[in-house]
């Protein structure tokens, strides 16, 4: 796999990465966050939305745009619950680039089969992104 900062930016762009998440991996968030599940997730064993959303922010600063990628605004919302054991897939998809300012529009999502249950957009800013946006 090439870096991400050795490759061009194109509109329509996308990664995806796939994960489960295991009771174990529950318990580690709650134990770091203090969080009990109240406001997260189904509260019934379901993936904490914090949890969710750190998949995007993975894609982001690892595959696309990737290396360097600095965070900048990002509105989620929360439409289902991804059950413990689930597969569940997060998406980035490159809608705008602002070339000349170093910004990058991102649709995300995270998704158990069929069902989006995390969507949004963001905004990153990505250094010599002149350079890379075709």
């Amino acid at each position: 796999m090439r870096h991400a900062d050795t490759f061009s930016l194109r509109l329509g762009d996308s990664a995806t990465r796939v994960r489960s998440f295991t009771a174990a991996d529950i318990e580690g968030y709650r134990d770091l966050s203090g969080d009990p599940g109240l406001g997260f997730g189904d509260g019934a064993g379901g993936v904490p939305g914090p949890l969710l959303a750190g998949m995007i922010s993975d894609l982001l600063g690892t595959t696309l745009p990737g290396l360097g990628t600095m965070w900048m605004k990002q509105s989620l919302e929360y439409g289902g619950s991804a059950p413990v054991g689930a597969e569940v897939t997060a998406e980035v998809t490159i809608t705008r680039m602002v070339p000349e300012k170093g910004l990058v529009y991102l649709d995300s999502a995270c998704r158990v089969g069929g069902e989006t249950v995390v969507a949004g957009s963001t905004l990153v800013m990505v250094p010599n992104l002149g350079e890379r946006a075709t």
